[in-house]
């Protein structure tokens, strides 16, 4: 996707969040809960690839995706964000992202464990797809949460938990619950941006709070943005 410079009042602040996969659906999830941090001062401006993957869920999507995301930072760079999210778990391209730029670059993995983890350390991850496991796992090494966390997979399709359908929520919600009852999860972790937008009523079912990896993200990049909110742009 081009992006296009536009003007905005100097004191306010604007973050480009970037969807990895192609998938519009996702990409309306994700900037109707960005809506829920912006304000007069604050602008999130959230865009997904022309072309990559649909629901990033192999290496191979990975490897795509990243470099479309990666891509679109670059395209951005003149119009001089506060700061960048990357919607996605895997936290892919978060590294070379922030040395692309000198604002911050917030990924959703890393910034939900840690919100997560102010929760309860009793911590459980729950992701759509088996084949993603491994990698959720090694991140868990990577942020220090290797020994407290519990990793599972609803057996649901990105594209399909997006859509959130009866038979894809059941699905989810037996997750969510093998989670706290059989590994004594107080907190649960959504590891998808398909499940962007759904911790309020999952956890209203199971009875224990429910993170929003992408909206931790988000969250965090509105905190950092609402410090600057005061000083002119430079």
């Amino acid at each position: 996707m081009s992006l296009v410079a536009q003007a905005c009042p100097t004191a306010q602040r604007r973050v480009l969040v970037i969807n990895p996969n192609t998938n519009p659906l996702v990409t309306v999830r994700v900037r109707e809960v960005a809506q829920r941090y912006a304000g007069e001062h604050l602008r999130f401006e959230v865009v997904n690839p022309d072309s990559g993957p649909f629901s990033i869920e192999s290496d191979e999507d990975k490897r795509v995706a990243e470099q479309q995301a990666l891509l679109l930072i670059a395209q951005a760079q003149l119009q001089r964000y506060d700061a960048y999210v990357l919607a996605c778990f895997d936290d892919l391209a978060l590294q070379a992202a922030r040395g692309m730029v000198s604002v911050p670059v917030l990924g959703c993995c890393e910034a939900g464990i840690a919100a997560a983890r102010r929760v309860s350390p009793a911590l459980a991850i729950v992701t759509t797809v088996s084949a993603a496991l491994p990698g959720i796992r090694a991140m868990m090494r990577r942020y220090g949460a290797g020994d407290l966390a519990t990793v599972r997979a609803a057996e649901v399709g990105v594209a399909e938990a997006a859509r959130s359908q009866p038979d894809a929520q059941a699905r989810l919600l037996k997750a969510v619950s093998a989670a706290v009852n059989s590994d004594g999860a107080r907190v649960i972790l959504l590891a998808s941006g398909g499940l962007t937008g759904q911790a309020e009523r999952i956890s209203g079912q199971v009875g224990v709070p429910v993170v929003d990896a992408v909206e931790a993200a988000l969250r965090e990049a509105a905190r950092l943005c609402s410090n600057l909110v005061a000083e002119p742009s430079a």
